[in-house]
């Protein structure tokens, strides 16, 4: 059964990071918003939170592990969901591909229902009927069944987080049930160091999909003119699906062979409970016959509850701290990909090699240190404190390693840094050879905007620039700086950093998960545990889960200056932020949330402090006495 479980684990985690790797896929392929891609992400937890108080409740009077295999095949489902729409959709057409096959088939090279050119009258004249194909081009947009297709990805992501729910406390539980007492750490600790091999394979998978091209096997890679380093490219986000949804399904059976119970062992003590572990919200309103009076008890258990000074504080830092944790995880590659110019593959294989290791030699370092020092209550819980205040100060060095602003002439910079020659073309693939031998002269750099009267709306190339079909201008100084100097390996200062504060912060995992939030959970009396437990997720999904990347993305989306357009001349995907601004608003925004949770955690280690110093032979507040 534990090899079974932590296979389903490492399943899960899989599936969890293969959606995080492939947001920035999604955004383009779909022509979504951050905000909007934040939410689909959120979907996940809203789709958990349905279902966990009765999978909790009822989960453990069934065949426990028959209900886990169930769990298993609807993750793997919901995979399969998410990668639909590609299958639906048609081939992807990036934004010159779409304006070359257009020209064929109309006498201007020119999209007159576009919202987002700056085209003079002059340009516009060209056309006499713009007013007649704006209509015809809506027309035709209404009736795309690709503009919505999104929605399956949500619905996915939700029946995945479906799926998930039973995986932990049913699986935990049944461990603790048939295990000896002793040897039920030892099992939990190793689903824990199985489950963290997830991300990593999960971030490396994703960088291997998003190298290869969203219709890999469907179209000819010779007709492909973009390369992973622009910001048109799509890559195979919808293989990572399919992947992680085959691993799910392979999970789930060696649980169909298990049986429901086990020999307990002699020694087993019938007492003891898996309240730690099985987030049950709400039982009782299962055993209530009458809703009124289930109300009334239930506002009473819950006002109990949240009047534990102790919990509530732990649940205030707690929430903070998750919801900065999410939201920068969630957005971390693309940050990487804007912010220091790598591709999405580069990014998250660089996330996946660097987030294990200072995971596990943290948690290793602070078990030891721990162990030293004997370390009690009060001491672990100081331990704790200081540590992540030390990963949060660390963090804030992130503010002075980035790059500055590309150099786009009409956006970041003025016209007047950039050269006099202007080349026309009317054809489409001439200009892409001229700003590919641009790319190679000048590192990268092209430059073109929309301010200049007779310049249409620029495509952004895989060069780091933008050029457009009609104009398109070389940049006399084209210097992609960083603040610590051109030529800097910015991104890996930032990997250097991000390791140190990710090691530092994981040394007190264990006083965290293993003491501190065990014991505020039992500082509350016995019959309000579960609750207690169980409300604590509740929070943390509803709270953390679900609203970060939305509100992240939200504040990622005004630092950008360039949209693109969809076919129907409307709003698209980002093609190009504020460097800057989205350095300050997306570090400063995860620092933010974080700063006031140390506060906090003054008030529940001085509680902490007072109640093991002042009553160490009394019982605490709500009655329960010290383990």
């Amino acid at each position: 059964f534990l090899a079974a479980l932590s296979f389903s684990y490492f399943s899960k985690a899989l599936s969890g990071v293969i959606m995080k790797s492939s947001i920035t896929q999604i955004e383009r392929r779909f022509d979504l918003t951050s905000s909007t891609a934040g939410f689909v992400d959120g979907s996940f937890e809203i789709g958990n939170l349905l279902v966990i108080a009765f999978v909790s409740y009822f989960g453990a009077k069934l065949h426990r592990p028959k209900v886990i295999a169930v769990g298993c095949i609807t993750m793997a489902l919901g995979c399969f969901l998410s990668a639909m729409p590609h299958f639906f959709m048609g081939y992807y057409k990036y934004e010159a591909a779409s304006h070359r096959a257009s020209s064929a088939n109309s006498n201007s090279s020119i999209n007159p229902c576009s919202l987002h050119q700056d085209v003079n009258d002059t340009t516009l004249e060209a056309s006499r009927s713009g007013k007649e194909l704006c209509k015809l081009s809506s027309a035709g947009c209404e009736k795309e069944p690709s503009s919505n297709m999104w929605i399956y990805i949500l619905l996915g992501n939700m029946l995945r987080g479906i799926g998930e729910t039973p995986v932990t406390p049913l699986g935990i539980s049944y461990l603790d049930d048939f295990a000896k007492e002793e040897n039920v750490p030892v099992y939990v600790a190793c689903l824990h160091t199985i489950a963290m091999l997830g991300p990593m394979f999960g971030f490396l998978l994703g960088s291997l999909c998003a190298k290869l091209y969203v219709d890999i096997g469907f179209v000819d890679p010779g007709s492909i003119t973009i390369t992973p380093q622009d910001s048109r490219w799509v890559g195979a986000w919808w293989l990572g699906f399919l992947i992680a949804g085959t691993t799910n399904l392979l999970s789930a059976i060696p649980f169909c062979f298990l049986p429901k119970s086990l020999k307990k062992p002699e020694e087993a003590n019938n007492g003891r409970t898996s309240w730690g572990y099985s987030p049950v919200i709400m039982p009782c309103i299962f055993q209530s016959q009458l809703i009124c009076p289930f109300l009334s008890d239930f506002c009473t258990s819950l006002k109990k509850v949240l009047s534990n000074r102790m919990y509530f504080t732990l649940l205030c830092c707690s929430l903070l701290q998750f919801s900065s944790f999410v939201g920068f995880i969630t957005y971390k590659p693309k940050y990487m990909e804007q912010q220091y110019g790598q591709s999405t593959s580069k990014s998250n294989f660089l996330i996946g090699v660097t987030s294990l290791p200072p995971v596990g030699i943290g948690i290793f370092l602070g078990g030891v240190i721990m162990k030293k020092y004997k370390m009690g209550i009060v001491a672990a819980t100081k331990f704790s404190f200081i540590m992540s205040f030390l990963s949060y100060a660390i963090s804030f060095l992130h503010f002075f390693v980035g790059c500055e602003n590309y150099a786009v002439a009409g956006m970041t910079v003025s016209y007047e840094g950039f050269t006099e020659e202007i080349h026309y073309y009317e054809n489409g693939e001439a200009l892409e050879q001229v700003a590919q031998r641009s790319c190679g002269s000048v590192q990268g750099q092209v430059g073109c905007g929309s301010e200049q009267p007779g310049l249409v709306e620029g495509v952004l190339s895989h060069c780091r620039g933008c050029w457009s079909k009609m104009m398109f201008r070389v940049p006399s100084n084209p210097n992609h700086s960083s603040i610590l100097g051109s030529g800097f390996p910015e991104h890996v200062l930032f990997l250097c950093l991000d390791f140190l504060t990710i090691w530092i912060l994981k040394m007190p995992c264990i006083c965290q998960h293993f003491i501190l939030i065990p014991l505020s959970f039992r500082c509350v009396q016995p019959q309000f545990k579960a609750l207690a437990v169980g409300l604590y997720t509740l929070v943390m999904r509803t709270l953390a889960g679900v609203p970060a990347p939305v509100y992240f993305g939200a504040v990622i989306d005004r630092t950008c200056l360039k949209w693109g357009s969809t076919s129907c001349g409307q709003r698209g995907a980002c093609r190009l932020y504020d460097s800057i601004a989205n350095r300050y608003v997306f570090l400063g925004l995860a620092a933010v949330l974080r700063g006031p949770s140390f506060f906090i955690a003054i008030i529940f280690y001085i509680l902490i402090k007072k109640h093991f110093q002042n009553k160490n032979s009394k019982p605490i507040e709500n009655g329960q006495e010290d383990a």
